[in-house]
């Protein structure tokens, strides 16, 4: 499929397979690493380990997912978004096909969180960075159609993943994860390059010391440049507490006494909420002139106040409407980070700011969920981990009140610009 050459995002056409591709890798992506609170009281109980130490097994994975995010930028911008895409769903497929055959928690490590973390990493920020690409006027109501997917993957694994390990136990349920996982290669294949006028690289002439993918990957531009620290600064304590409920969720409601059904329901309705939330915070930061990152910051507060609620649901019908509104909160403010990131950087640097973003957030992300195992470890239930999760995004939200112009009107031209600065 030849590669477009535009003056400007088309805003549609192609675009939207690049959305549905987006979608896809969503889904079997963030979609798995959302359900795989089934497999972690399988884990606790065959290997006999802490939730601490089973906590790592998921935790390894999203980090190693952020943290290959500017190696998965540079290998697009050299060799294009589709190749790289589907060398990542090989990877994760193959992760879990080995996971299968674990006999020990460093297996999985090394399974789950580094082949399929890589894999990850390769397929989720050239994904999100296409469509981007792709979409300008529509931009944030485009990225949050193609990261809702997580919402309804989420949905209907965690039943499905449940079914699985009862029907197969968890060796067999990893290996059809293995299956479903391939399918990223699909989705990579619609990523039909899109060269955009005055950014037209000239890496095909250089050679491999001077490729310029790999010299901003060694020493990244948007590394001095203050609006995009501070807010990826804000996203480190976000993610510490963002992926909490969707490894700890479940163990939390068994311990409540319900059933693996009831629990993994829960985790369903959360996603259904996400789903919804992705696609009308998206809609709404498109609809009105409200700037992305105030509507960003008022999502991240909800998300923040509603997990630290958690713990007071004791019955199931209080606990599956705090689950609900975690869940929408928590999906309304994904798409607005990512076309937030574009309001700060520009279109030009944001397969760069979304690969060096992704990888300063792994730091959350691989303490976050071990934390709150450890938390849960030392006190004997969830109630401080799902508040420390909470004080985390609550902290992070905070944060994005120190960027430039935080509190001046909705962005004109000349605002954006002092914002974006030249990375």
């Amino acid at each position: 499929m030849a590669e477009l050459a535009c003056p400007e995002p088309p805003d549609g056409g192609w675009g939207w397979m690049v959305v549905l591709a987006g979608f896809l890798q969503s889904a079997l992506v963030f979609g798995v690493i959302r359900s795989f609170g089934v497999f972690f009281m399988e884990f606790v109980g065959y290997f006999g380990e802490l939730a601490g130490r089973v906590s790592w097994v998921t935790s390894i994975g999203i980090s190693v997912q952020q943290l290959g995010g500017p190696v998965g930028s540079a290998l697009s911008t050299q060799y294009g978004a589709r190749p790289v895409v589907m060398a990542g769903g090989v990877l994760s497929g193959l992760g879990m096909f080995l996971a299968s055959f674990a006999t020990s928690l460093t297996h999985l490590y090394l399974s789950i969180g580094l082949l399929s973390g890589l894999g990850w990493a390769l397929v989720f920020t050239p994904s999100v960075a296409s469509v981007a690409r792709y979409f300008s006027k529509r931009r944030a109501f485009a990225t949050g159609l193609a990261v809702s997917g997580a919402g309804l993957a989420s949905f209907a694994f965690s039943p499905l993943f449940q079914l699985l390990v009862d029907t197969y136990a968890w060796r067999g349920a990893l290996l059809v994860v293995a299956g479903i996982s391939f399918n990223l290669v699909a989705a990579g294949a619609l990523l039909r390059p899109l060269e955009l006028e005055g950014n037209k690289a000239s890496v095909q002439e250089a050679g491999w010391l001077q490729l310029p993918a790999f010299s901003s990957f060694c020493w990244p531009r948007l590394a001095c440049h203050r609006p995009f620290l501070l807010f990826s600064a804000a996203f480190i304590l976000v993610d510490a507490g963002y992926y909490v409920p969707y490894v700890h969720l479940v163990p939390h409601a068994r311990e409540l006494g319900f059933d693996e059904y009831r629990a993994a329901f829960l985790l369903s309705s959360a996603a259904v909420a996400d789903l919804c939330g992705r696609v009308v915070g998206g809609w709404l930061a498109d609809r009105f002139a409200i700037r992305l990152v105030h509507s960003l910051t008022l999502w991240t507060v909800l998300t923040g106040l509603s997990m630290m609620l958690v713990p007071l649901g004791q019955s199931y019908s209080l606990l599956m409407g705090l689950c609900i509104c975690y869940g929408f909160f928590a999906g309304a403010l994904v798409p607005l980070q990512f076309s937030g990131l574009a309001e700060i950087v520009g279109t030009g640097h944001i397969m760069e700011g979304i690969g060096l973003m992704q990888m300063l957030e792994s730091a959350g992300s691989l303490v976050g969920a071990p934390l709150s195992g450890w938390l849960r470890d030392m006190t004997g239930d969830y109630t401080a981990s799902f508040i420390v999760a909470g004080a985390f995004l609550l902290a992070g939200s905070l944060l994005l009140f120190a960027l430039p112009n935080y509190f001046s009107c909705p962005m004109d031209s000349t605002t954006e610009e002092e914002t974006r600065g030249d990375p």
